[in-house]
């Protein structure tokens, strides 16, 4: 049998500074990208799928495991490597002990610990009644921000809130079950290809089943059969919206409490700990790669078999609604659909990608991943589809056309980053790029073991017009979809603003990241590629 996490027996396969692109968590799920991915740096902060402009970097001190020796006298990077190196791997075996007299020095936060508290206890209050708010205004305020305001303010803001927050129920509690336990299913009986991540901080090679494309097809395969043979309505879906929105809010939260618990006692593997405070290690998360038995990964599930595929579901569930309602489908819906559901789709082709990025192979299973991709990814990124059901635009055929193919090449656009980049990777720099042997710069750098290792950095193709320019079609691919409700409202346009800073957010802390890790040879990589998101400008 083989194993869901196993030591590494080998050196961590080469990397290059654009290790991740796109989504999610974009996300999150979408829009969880990084360019400066290796796994053998703190898995700190990285990108997920609700909105954070702060990245702690904070060192994790491992939980201790009782075969561990005390330690004592040394600094906390030191404790934390010493204890990584004791503690038992998911195999029950050892890790390999650190070579390194001396580990690198705890890397420094991004932004001011200030900010960095003020933004996540803000994130913990104000993204749930967000949530809500933004459904109720979709929905039963006509997309008006201005109708919602007014309710809140005649009524007041905590008696507003209450009077139109809808409670869980057992209908909704069913469906939200229902699909978790189909898709959890899915992701342990499906067949697939076994990958492995990238070797973690502690040494740690995950071991995955890629098998999201089938799921993917799957999950839609059945969803439409059920609704064509008139065995479940999806429209039942929409008409319960808030109170599964409200369900997720609730159950997610609990959900992450859980994982916190798990942290601090059942750790999967040596990559977990604690960092010392209790509100940034139910923020950020305890564990790496938290799974459950050996083969049930936490981490994809809620990534990629919850959150990613809830939004495919919506997408579709939307457009079925207004169908029921009109008798028709409008092509604007028809658009938005078609685009998200491409997405979407690349997305699943990629996914094996997508677990070498940040929010897999850094970021840690807390509430910021685990209820962003649970909770936000199905609210806030299908927002665009839930205005237009009760907003049907008649876009023409001309005008429709072009905005789907405008959003497809894009699309495009940005998967060919992708494919470039992980071409260019798993060729070790031997491989064509734009009909040219590609532009590189050989960098090293240490590992958290002391290790020192080299990376080749891509400079050349669309990696050579800036140094995040798959964010640009990222971006440019959620106006695509969200145009076709044309101005009417501000907020269907909410999701583009958001992942717009967050990814101008990410890229400045993937430059700070990449930084950190090579040095002197990330300032030639920047003399090289001057700009960092759009070329010319910034």
């Amino acid at each position: 049998m083989e194993t869901p996490v196993r030591e590494a027996r080998h050196p961590d396969p080469t990397s290059t500074c654009h290790e991740a692109t796109n989504t999610t968590v974009h996300s999150s799920c979408q829009g969880n990208t990084n360019t400066c991915s290796d796994a053998t740096e703190v898995p700190a902060r990285g990108a997920s799928s609700h909105p954070s402009a702060t990245t702690p970097h904070l060192p994790h001190t491992p939980v201790k495991a009782k075969s561990a020796s005390p330690v004592s006298k040394l600094h906390p990077r030191q404790r934390e490597i010493r204890r990584a190196s004791e503690a038992p791997d998911a195999m029950g075996k050892p890790a390999k002990p650190s070579s390194a007299a001396t580990p690198p020095a705890p890397p420094k936060t991004v932004h001011s610990p200030l900010l960095t508290y003020a933004s996540m206890l803000s994130l913990l209050s104000l993204c749930p009644p967000f949530v809500i708010l933004l459904w109720y205004t979709m929905v039963h305020a006509d997309g008006s921000v201005v109708r919602t305001y007014q309710h809140l303010r005649d009524h007041g803001l905590l008696e507003g809130l209450r009077s139109l927050w809808p409670m869980p129920t057992v209908a909704a509690g069913k469906i939200i079950l229902g699909f978790a336990f189909f898709e959890a299913a899915l992701q342990l009986l499906l067949p697939g290809k076994r990958f492995e991540g990238p070797v973690s901080p502690s040494g740690n090679v995950p071991v995955y089943k890629a098998n999201g494309l089938q799921a993917y097809a799957v999950t839609l395969a059945t969803y439409l059969s059920l609704w064509w043979f008139g065995i479940f309505n999806p429209a039942i879906v929409y008409d319960h919206l808030g109170e599964i929105y409200s369900a997720l809010v609730f159950g997610s939260f609990v959900f992450c409490i859980l994982l916190y618990i798990k942290g601090h006692v059942a750790p999967s593997s040596s990559d977990s700990g604690s960092s010392g405070n209790a509100i940034i290690d139910f923020y950020w998360g305890m564990e790496l790669y938290p799974r459950i038995g050996k083969h049930f990964d936490i981490k994809v599930f809620t990534n990629c078999r919850f959150g990613m595929m809830s939004w495919a579901v919506l997408a579709v569930t939307y457009c079925i609604k207004q169908y029921e309602m009109n008798g028709r489908v409008a092509d604007s819906m028809l658009v938005n659909t078609a685009l998200m559901l491409i997405y979407i789709t690349k997305f699943y082709w990629w996914e094996s990608g997508y677990w070498c990025t940040m929010d897999i192979a850094h970021d840690r299973a807390g509430f910021y991943i685990c209820w962003g991709c649970l909770v936000w990814v199905p609210s806030i990124y299908t927002s665009p589809g839930m205005y237009l059901v009760n907003h049907p635009v008649n876009l023409g055929p001309q005008l429709a056309l072009s905005i789907l193919l405008a959003g497809i090449l894009c699309i495009y656009i940005n998967y060919d980053c992708d494919r470039q980049r992980q071409e260019f990777r798993r060729t070790n720099g031997k491989c064509s790029v734009w009909g040219k042997a590609p532009s590189k710069i050989v960098a090293s750098y240490q590992t958290t073991n002391g290790e020192t290792k080299t990376s080749l950095l891509l400079t050349s193709g669309w990696w050579g017009l800036t140094r995040h320019f798959h964010y640009v079609p990222e971006i440019l691919s959620a106006f695509f979809w969200t145009v076709p409700a044309l101005f009417d409202h501000f907020l269907p346009y909410f999701y583009v603003i958001f992942l717009t800073i967050l990814l101008l957010d990410r890229a400045k802390r993937d430059d700070d990241r990449c930084s950190s890790k090579y040095g002197k040879y990330w300032k030639t990589y920047c003399n090289k590629v001057p700009y960092r998101v759009i070329p010319g400008i910034y």
